[in-house]
């Protein structure tokens, strides 16, 4: 968990007895993060946004667990990214979670052309996410940098009431799109095989 606070809100919205849970935050010691399974009592991991360990922090506790020998068993819980290729009408066959792009433009913008080349030579949806903050940053990067025929995916708030999915071309998003702003966002990109 990445906050303690939002963590006690939602699990008393599900009416757990919060009072008698021990909420750790995941930046803490790993090592004793990792107590209660030595001393035989149960650990859950929560994610503050999206599923437990995919683009997320509890990756390291989960590690950790399997190198100490502990049972790890995953329970179904929605994930962004998932979520969003499910939405996008993108190849699912084929398909790659890229994590977040480099922060600096010119190392962004490589990126992003390395992506759609492999997009488009294995058929494959590249999947990538940003900091709220950045998101405009990336889709105008995405815009500028991809062929028209490339299409963009943009699926953000995703499983809250204002969840947007929108699918256009580069070139039509161009003409008339604009960014989801400060909102979690996944992106996902296909690219034409024609270029």
């Amino acid at each position: 968990m990445e906050n303690a606070k939002s963590a006690r809100a939602f699990l008393g919205a599900l009416d757990l007895p919060v009072r008698e849970l021990s909420i750790k935050v995941i930046d803490e010691d790993i090592d004793e993060l990792l107590l209660p399974l030595r001393e035989k009592r149960p650990l859950g991991l929560l994610s503050e946004a999206g599923c437990p360990a995919i683009a997320d922090p509890g990756a390291a506790l989960v590690e950790a667990a399997h190198r100490e020998g502990f049972k790890v068993v995953p329970l179904i819980g929605p994930s962004s990214i998932v979520l969003a290729l499910m939405a996008s009408g993108l190849e699912g066959q084929r398909f790659a979670f890229c994590g977040y792009l480099p922060r600096e433009a010119k190392d962004r913008d490589k990126r992003i052309r390395e992506l759609e080349q492999r997009s488009r030579r294995e058929r494959e949806t590249e999947i990538f996410i940003e900091t709220p903050y950045r998101n405009d940053g990336l889709f105008a990067a995405l815009l500028a940098t991809c062929a028209p025929a490339t299409r963009l995916c943009v699926a953000a708030d995703l499983t809250l009431p204002q969840e947007t999915v929108v699918v256009k071309t580069v070139a039509e998003w161009r003409r008339h799109g604009a960014g989801p702003g400060k909102r979690p966002a996944v992106f996902l990109l296909l690219s034409s095989p024609t270029g």
